[in-house]
Protein backbone atom coordinates (compact mmCIF):
# COMPACT_ATOMS: atom_id res chain seq x y z
CA UNK A 1 0.00 0.00 0.00
CA UNK A 2 1.37 3.44 -0.94
CA UNK A 3 1.07 6.67 1.01
CA UNK A 4 -0.72 8.44 -1.84
CA UNK A 5 -4.24 8.01 -0.35
CA UNK A 6 -3.08 10.20 2.54
CA UNK A 7 -2.62 13.21 0.28
CA UNK A 8 -5.90 12.53 -1.51
CA UNK A 9 -7.62 12.26 1.88
CA UNK A 10 -6.10 15.50 3.15
CA UNK A 11 -7.23 17.42 0.08
CA UNK A 12 -10.76 16.04 0.21
CA UNK A 13 -10.80 16.44 4.00
CA UNK A 14 -9.88 20.13 3.79
CA UNK A 15 -12.82 20.71 1.44
CA UNK A 16 -15.19 18.72 3.66
CA UNK A 17 -13.94 20.50 6.78
CA UNK A 18 -14.58 23.99 5.40
CA UNK A 19 -18.07 23.01 4.31
CA UNK A 20 -18.77 21.35 7.66
CA UNK A 21 -17.99 24.57 9.54
CA UNK A 22 -21.05 26.19 7.98
CA UNK A 23 -23.19 23.17 8.85
CA UNK A 24 -22.06 23.12 12.49
CA UNK A 25 -22.46 26.89 12.99
CA UNK A 26 -25.92 26.91 11.40
CA UNK A 27 -27.06 24.08 13.64
CA UNK A 28 -25.54 25.67 16.75
CA UNK A 29 -27.16 29.07 16.16
CA UNK A 30 -30.40 28.31 14.29
CA UNK A 31 -31.06 24.86 15.80
CA UNK A 32 -31.82 23.04 12.56
CA UNK A 33 -29.95 20.92 10.02
CA UNK A 34 -29.71 22.91 6.79
CA UNK A 35 -29.70 20.40 3.94
CA UNK A 36 -29.37 23.22 1.43
CA UNK A 37 -25.88 24.04 2.64
CA UNK A 38 -24.24 21.65 0.18
CA UNK A 39 -25.72 23.60 -2.72
CA UNK A 40 -23.78 26.67 -1.60
CA UNK A 41 -20.57 24.84 -2.53
CA UNK A 42 -21.94 24.31 -6.04
CA UNK A 43 -23.14 27.88 -6.38
CA UNK A 44 -19.84 29.26 -5.12
CA UNK A 45 -17.92 27.22 -7.68
CA UNK A 46 -20.18 28.16 -10.61
CA UNK A 47 -20.27 31.84 -9.69
CA UNK A 48 -16.47 31.88 -9.51
CA UNK A 49 -16.28 30.08 -12.86
CA UNK A 50 -18.57 32.67 -14.47
CA UNK A 51 -16.66 35.62 -13.00
CA UNK A 52 -13.31 34.08 -13.89
CA UNK A 53 -14.40 33.55 -17.48
CA UNK A 54 -15.65 37.14 -17.72
CA UNK A 55 -12.40 38.50 -16.29
CA UNK A 56 -10.36 36.34 -18.64
CA UNK A 57 -12.33 37.63 -21.62
CA UNK A 58 -12.00 41.27 -20.59
CA UNK A 59 -8.37 41.07 -19.42
CA UNK A 60 -6.67 38.09 -21.11
CA UNK A 61 -3.52 38.57 -19.04
CA UNK A 62 -5.40 37.48 -15.90
CA UNK A 63 -5.95 34.04 -17.39
CA UNK A 64 -2.29 33.09 -17.64
CA UNK A 65 -1.04 30.58 -15.08
CA UNK A 66 -0.22 31.97 -11.66
CA UNK A 67 3.19 30.55 -10.74
CA UNK A 68 3.10 26.76 -10.41
CA UNK A 69 -0.70 26.61 -10.24
CA UNK A 70 -3.06 25.58 -13.01
CA UNK A 71 -5.06 28.83 -12.90
CA UNK A 72 -4.38 32.53 -13.30
CA UNK A 73 -5.17 35.66 -11.30
CA UNK A 74 -8.74 35.57 -12.59
CA UNK A 75 -9.61 32.71 -10.19
CA UNK A 76 -8.48 34.36 -6.90
CA UNK A 77 -10.21 37.60 -7.95
CA UNK A 78 -13.33 35.68 -8.94
CA UNK A 79 -13.23 33.89 -5.57
CA UNK A 80 -13.74 37.22 -3.79
CA UNK A 81 -16.72 38.03 -6.00
CA UNK A 82 -18.11 34.53 -5.56
CA UNK A 83 -17.92 34.82 -1.77
CA UNK A 84 -19.91 38.06 -1.87
CA UNK A 85 -22.51 36.71 -4.30
CA UNK A 86 -22.91 33.40 -2.45
CA UNK A 87 -23.39 35.29 0.81
CA UNK A 88 -26.01 37.49 -0.87
CA UNK A 89 -27.76 34.38 -2.21
CA UNK A 90 -27.81 32.84 1.26
CA UNK A 91 -29.24 35.98 2.84
CA UNK A 92 -31.88 36.10 0.12
CA UNK A 93 -32.91 32.48 0.80
CA UNK A 94 -33.10 33.24 4.52
CA UNK A 95 -35.21 36.35 3.87
CA UNK A 96 -37.55 34.54 1.50
CA UNK A 97 -37.82 31.22 3.33
CA UNK A 98 -36.14 30.47 6.64
CA UNK A 99 -36.65 33.90 8.20
CA UNK A 100 -40.38 33.85 7.48
CA UNK A 101 -40.66 30.37 9.00
CA UNK A 102 -38.76 31.43 12.14
CA UNK A 103 -40.99 34.46 12.61
CA UNK A 104 -44.10 32.32 12.21
CA UNK A 105 -42.86 29.99 14.97
CA UNK A 106 -42.34 26.98 12.71
CA UNK A 107 -41.03 23.88 14.47
CA UNK A 108 -37.62 22.45 13.60
CA UNK A 109 -38.90 19.72 11.29
CA UNK A 110 -40.58 22.35 9.10
CA UNK A 111 -37.28 24.22 8.72
CA UNK A 112 -35.52 20.96 7.85
CA UNK A 113 -38.10 20.07 5.20
CA UNK A 114 -37.92 23.60 3.84
CA UNK A 115 -34.15 23.22 3.49
CA UNK A 116 -34.73 20.07 1.40
CA UNK A 117 -36.97 22.08 -0.91
CA UNK A 118 -34.46 24.92 -1.12
CA UNK A 119 -31.70 22.43 -1.98
CA UNK A 120 -33.74 20.95 -4.82
CA UNK A 121 -34.60 24.39 -6.20
CA UNK A 122 -31.01 25.66 -6.05
CA UNK A 123 -29.59 22.48 -7.61
CA UNK A 124 -32.07 22.40 -10.47
CA UNK A 125 -31.61 26.09 -11.14
CA UNK A 126 -27.88 25.49 -11.52
CA UNK A 127 -28.43 22.57 -13.86
CA UNK A 128 -30.86 24.63 -15.92
CA UNK A 129 -28.39 27.51 -16.22
CA UNK A 130 -25.17 25.54 -16.77
CA UNK A 131 -26.36 22.06 -17.89
CA UNK A 132 -25.15 18.86 -16.22
CA UNK A 133 -21.86 18.72 -18.13
CA UNK A 134 -18.78 19.06 -15.89
CA UNK A 135 -16.85 22.31 -16.07
CA UNK A 136 -13.23 23.18 -15.24
CA UNK A 137 -11.39 26.31 -14.15
CA UNK A 138 -8.45 25.29 -16.32
CA UNK A 139 -7.52 22.60 -18.81
CA UNK A 140 -3.84 22.81 -17.87
CA UNK A 141 -2.24 19.58 -16.73
CA UNK A 142 -0.13 19.52 -13.57
CA UNK A 143 2.66 17.09 -12.81
CA UNK A 144 2.61 15.88 -9.22
CA UNK A 145 5.81 16.25 -7.26
CA UNK A 146 7.21 13.85 -4.70
CA UNK A 147 6.96 15.25 -1.17
CA UNK A 148 7.89 12.08 0.70
CA UNK A 149 8.72 8.61 -0.56
CA UNK A 150 5.45 7.26 -1.97
CA UNK A 151 3.63 10.58 -1.47
CA UNK A 152 3.09 12.96 -4.38
CA UNK A 153 1.01 16.11 -4.75
CA UNK A 154 0.34 18.84 -7.29
CA UNK A 155 0.76 22.54 -6.39
CA UNK A 156 -3.04 22.92 -6.54
CA UNK A 157 -3.51 20.15 -3.97
CA UNK A 158 -0.95 21.66 -1.61
CA UNK A 159 -2.67 25.03 -1.95
CA UNK A 160 -6.03 23.51 -1.03
CA UNK A 161 -4.66 21.96 2.17
CA UNK A 162 -2.77 25.13 3.15
CA UNK A 163 -5.77 27.38 2.46
CA UNK A 164 -8.03 25.11 4.51
CA UNK A 165 -5.69 25.29 7.52
CA UNK A 166 -5.33 29.07 7.28
CA UNK A 167 -9.08 29.64 7.01
CA UNK A 168 -9.98 27.42 9.95
CA UNK A 169 -7.43 29.25 12.12
CA UNK A 170 -8.87 32.63 11.06
CA UNK A 171 -12.44 31.51 11.77
CA UNK A 172 -11.40 30.12 15.16
CA UNK A 173 -9.77 33.45 16.03
CA UNK A 174 -12.88 35.29 14.84
CA UNK A 175 -15.10 33.24 17.15
CA UNK A 176 -12.81 33.39 20.19
CA UNK A 177 -11.11 36.81 19.99
CA UNK A 178 -13.71 39.23 18.61
CA UNK A 179 -16.94 40.75 19.89
CA UNK A 180 -18.83 39.29 16.93
CA UNK A 181 -17.54 35.83 17.76
CA UNK A 182 -18.48 36.17 21.41
CA UNK A 183 -21.98 37.23 20.38
CA UNK A 184 -22.29 34.18 18.15
CA UNK A 185 -21.18 31.87 20.95
CA UNK A 186 -23.58 33.52 23.38
CA UNK A 187 -26.52 33.07 21.00
CA UNK A 188 -25.59 29.43 20.47
CA UNK A 189 -25.70 28.87 24.24
CA UNK A 190 -28.96 30.73 24.98
CA UNK A 191 -30.71 32.85 22.33
CA UNK A 192 -33.36 34.25 24.70
CA UNK A 193 -30.88 35.33 27.36
CA UNK A 194 -28.59 36.81 24.70
CA UNK A 195 -31.44 38.98 23.43
CA UNK A 196 -32.22 40.14 26.97
CA UNK A 197 -28.64 41.36 27.52
CA UNK A 198 -28.72 43.42 24.34
CA UNK A 199 -27.23 41.11 21.68
CA UNK A 200 -28.83 41.64 18.27
CA UNK A 201 -29.74 38.04 17.46
CA UNK A 202 -30.86 38.92 13.94
CA UNK A 203 -27.44 40.40 13.20
CA UNK A 204 -25.81 37.27 14.62
CA UNK A 205 -27.96 35.08 12.36
CA UNK A 206 -26.92 37.14 9.34
CA UNK A 207 -23.26 36.78 10.34
CA UNK A 208 -23.65 33.00 10.59
CA UNK A 209 -25.24 32.80 7.15
CA UNK A 210 -22.53 34.98 5.59
CA UNK A 211 -19.67 33.13 7.27
CA UNK A 212 -21.05 29.71 6.35
CA UNK A 213 -21.71 30.80 2.76
CA UNK A 214 -18.22 32.27 2.39
CA UNK A 215 -16.54 29.08 3.57
CA UNK A 216 -18.84 26.97 1.40
CA UNK A 217 -17.98 29.08 -1.65
CA UNK A 218 -14.24 28.64 -0.99
CA UNK A 219 -14.71 24.89 -0.50
CA UNK A 220 -16.64 24.61 -3.77
CA UNK A 221 -13.99 26.57 -5.66
CA UNK A 222 -11.22 24.44 -4.15
CA UNK A 223 -13.07 21.30 -5.22
CA UNK A 224 -13.50 22.73 -8.71
CA UNK A 225 -9.80 23.51 -8.96
CA UNK A 226 -8.58 20.03 -8.01
CA UNK A 227 -11.45 17.96 -9.46
CA UNK A 228 -14.29 19.46 -11.52
CA UNK A 229 -17.46 21.51 -11.19
CA UNK A 230 -20.87 19.82 -11.43
CA UNK A 231 -24.37 20.89 -10.34
CA UNK A 232 -24.50 17.87 -8.00
CA UNK A 233 -21.08 18.39 -6.38
CA UNK A 234 -22.59 19.94 -3.24
CA UNK A 235 -25.23 17.25 -2.98
CA UNK A 236 -22.56 14.55 -3.27
CA UNK A 237 -20.64 16.14 -0.38
CA UNK A 238 -23.68 16.63 1.86
CA UNK A 239 -23.38 13.38 3.84
CA UNK A 240 -19.62 13.86 4.47
CA UNK A 241 -20.35 17.44 5.60
CA UNK A 242 -22.87 16.30 8.18
CA UNK A 243 -20.68 13.40 9.28
CA UNK A 244 -17.79 15.81 9.88
CA UNK A 245 -19.99 18.37 11.66
CA UNK A 246 -21.35 15.76 14.08
CA UNK A 247 -18.03 13.97 14.56
CA UNK A 248 -16.27 17.25 15.35
CA UNK A 249 -18.93 18.38 17.81
CA UNK A 250 -21.72 20.82 17.03
CA UNK A 251 -20.43 24.38 17.26
CA UNK A 252 -16.71 23.48 17.20
CA UNK A 253 -14.80 24.98 14.27
CA UNK A 254 -11.51 23.11 14.92
CA UNK A 255 -13.57 19.97 15.48
CA UNK A 256 -15.30 20.35 12.11
CA UNK A 257 -11.98 20.71 10.28
CA UNK A 258 -10.33 17.83 12.15
CA UNK A 259 -13.36 15.63 11.55
CA UNK A 260 -13.38 16.66 7.88
CA UNK A 261 -9.79 15.45 7.57
CA UNK A 262 -10.73 12.19 9.32
CA UNK A 263 -13.65 11.63 6.95
CA UNK A 264 -11.52 12.49 3.93
CA UNK A 265 -8.74 10.13 4.97
CA UNK A 266 -11.24 7.37 5.76
CA UNK A 267 -12.78 7.70 2.28
CA UNK A 268 -9.38 7.68 0.56
CA UNK A 269 -8.19 4.63 2.48
CA UNK A 270 -11.44 2.81 1.80
CA UNK A 271 -11.01 3.40 -1.93
CA UNK A 272 -7.45 2.08 -1.69
CA UNK A 273 -8.22 -1.01 0.42
CA UNK A 274 -11.77 -2.04 -0.53
CA UNK A 275 -12.78 -0.20 -3.68
CA UNK A 276 -14.29 3.04 -4.95
CA UNK A 277 -17.83 1.65 -4.85
CA UNK A 278 -17.73 1.73 -1.03
CA UNK A 279 -16.63 5.33 -0.74
CA UNK A 280 -20.13 6.72 -0.31
CA UNK A 281 -20.78 4.36 2.62
CA UNK A 282 -17.85 5.61 4.71
CA UNK A 283 -19.51 8.85 5.83
CA UNK A 284 -22.70 7.01 6.71
CA UNK A 285 -20.81 4.48 8.83
CA UNK A 286 -18.92 7.26 10.62
CA UNK A 287 -22.15 9.19 11.21
CA UNK A 288 -23.95 6.19 12.70
CA UNK A 289 -20.95 5.21 14.83
CA UNK A 290 -20.64 8.71 16.30
CA UNK A 291 -24.35 8.96 17.07
CA UNK A 292 -24.23 5.61 18.85
CA UNK A 293 -20.89 5.87 20.67
CA UNK A 294 -20.20 9.59 21.20
CA UNK A 295 -23.16 11.78 20.16
CA UNK A 296 -21.45 14.97 21.40
CA UNK A 297 -18.55 14.45 18.96
CA UNK A 298 -14.85 15.02 19.53
CA UNK A 299 -15.00 18.55 20.97
CA UNK A 300 -18.72 18.77 21.77
CA UNK A 301 -20.17 19.09 25.24
CA UNK A 302 -22.25 16.41 26.87
CA UNK A 303 -25.87 17.52 27.10
CA UNK A 304 -27.17 18.00 30.59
Amino acid sequence: MTLQPIMDGLVNGAIIGLGAIGVTLTYAILRFANFAHGELLSWGAYLALTLSGALGALLPGLGTSLGPFSFGWSVPIAMVGSILLTAALTLAVDWLLFGRLRRSGAVTIILVMASFGAALALRNLLEFAYTSSPKYFSNALQISREILPGLRATPDQLLVVALGVVLVVLVHLLLTRTAAGRSMRAVSEDPQLSALVGIDTRAVIRMVWVLGAALAAVAGIMSGVVVQIRPTMGHDLLLPLFAAAILGGIGSVPGAMLAGLIVGLAEALTVQVIGAEWRAAVSFVILVAVLLLRPQGIFGKVSA
